[in-house]
């Protein structure tokens, strides 16, 4: 079968691809980007197809195989190692849960070890957190654009100093 045949040949089956992609991923985009997967798949190797044999079989075991290897990816993607002698495979998003005290004390500590930055610091670090730009500190301070970046530099690192606890709780 040439290219041009089987090319013909795909995009006669392949609307009958698209309810089968959208029941597999529940979302019309992912549907499109699976489909779209799917057929490119299909086309690189298109010399595998043996002739005679069922086209649509072929295209729907490709798309299968295909979302599930992307959900694989997926699964791995989400999961992390705990890196004690355990070393359990743990699936972030369904095992952490969050605690509002938690959270709160969090932020009372972020709030004090603002409120311990010299003024000097804290001010063009709390401007730029807000979403000003380094040049737009410089003009509402009257200062440099270099002291700008140094104070906010020198800011980070203390906060990040002061607030090491937190540095492997995330």
């Amino acid at each position: 079968m040439t290219a041009l045949e089987f090319s013909y040949s795909i995009n006669k089956v392949s609307k009958s691809l698209k309810p089968f992609a959208m029941r597999l991923t529940k979302d019309s985009e992912d549907a499109n980007d699976l489909l779209q997967e799917t057929l490119l798949k299909a086309f690189i190797n298109r010399e595998k197809f043996a002739d005679g044999t069922n086209l649509k079989a072929w295209l729907y075991t490709i798309m299968k195989n295909t979302f599930i290897t992307n959900y694989q990816r997926m699964v791995r993607r989400n999961t992390f190692i705990d890196s004690t002698s355990n070393l359990h495979y743990l699936n972030a998003p369904s095992v952490m849960t969050s605690s509002l005290a938690y959270s709160t004390f969090t932020m009372e500590d972020i709030d004090d070890a603002m409120e311990q930055l010299d003024e000097v610091y804290r001010t063009p670090f709390i401007m730029y957190f807000r979403g000003f730009k380094y040049h737009e500190i410089a003009n509402r301070l009257e200062i440099p654009i270099g002291t700008v970046k140094n104070r906010i530099h020198i800011a980070r690192k203390e906060l990040k100093e002061k607030l090491q606890n937190y540095a492997y709780a995330s």
